[in-house]
């Protein structure tokens, strides 16, 4: 007589996407110039969800703001995975706030792209929120942010 399969423990959604914390921790490290074009591509990546959330946000509030902060957490959260490092996060944060500082500064003839209204400040502190959460998740790198860790 067989023994009936044994059924896989139940995973949460969460753990089901993105792994479990000992899963992320074990996949393999990047080739150091594939990371260098990564931590280039993110940044780029941040500045054009920068730009493109602030008018998002505008266009379709309340909703505009979620789907603005949603693309901003995946690209954040993107360039931690396919980097391994904690500098892959902070590029697009880097890039994301650079294209905010234009965005806030008011053009000559009195234009704003984002106004002190409850949207445009929730688009700013939900982005700043979400890419320092994301720079501090744990990684495969030791403390330096760049540089990878022992092999485990």
């Amino acid at each position: 007589m067989s023994k009936p399969a044994a059924r896989p423990p139940h995973r949460s959604i969460p753990a089901a996407v993105l792994g479990t914390r000992d899963e992320r921790l074990a996949e393999p490290q990047p080739p150091r110039a594939a990371r260098i074009a990564a931590y280039v591509l993110f940044f780029l990546l941040g500045i054009a969800v920068s730009v493109c959330g602030s008018f998002v946000q505008a266009l379709w509030p309340p909703v505009g703001v979620l789907l603005a902060l949603a693309a901003s957490c995946a690209t954040f959260y993107g360039g931690l995975r396919v980097t391994g490092t904690r500098l892959g996060a902070g590029m697009p944060v880097a890039g994301w706030f650079l294209a905010m500082l234009l965005m806030i500064v008011p053009r000559p003839e009195g234009d704003n792209v984002l106004w002190s209204n409850a949207t445009s400040l929730a688009w700013l502190f939900g982005g700043s929120v979400l890419g320092v959460i994301c720079a501090t998740l744990p990684t495969r790198t030791s403390w330096f942010p760049g540089v990878p860790g022992p092999p485990r």
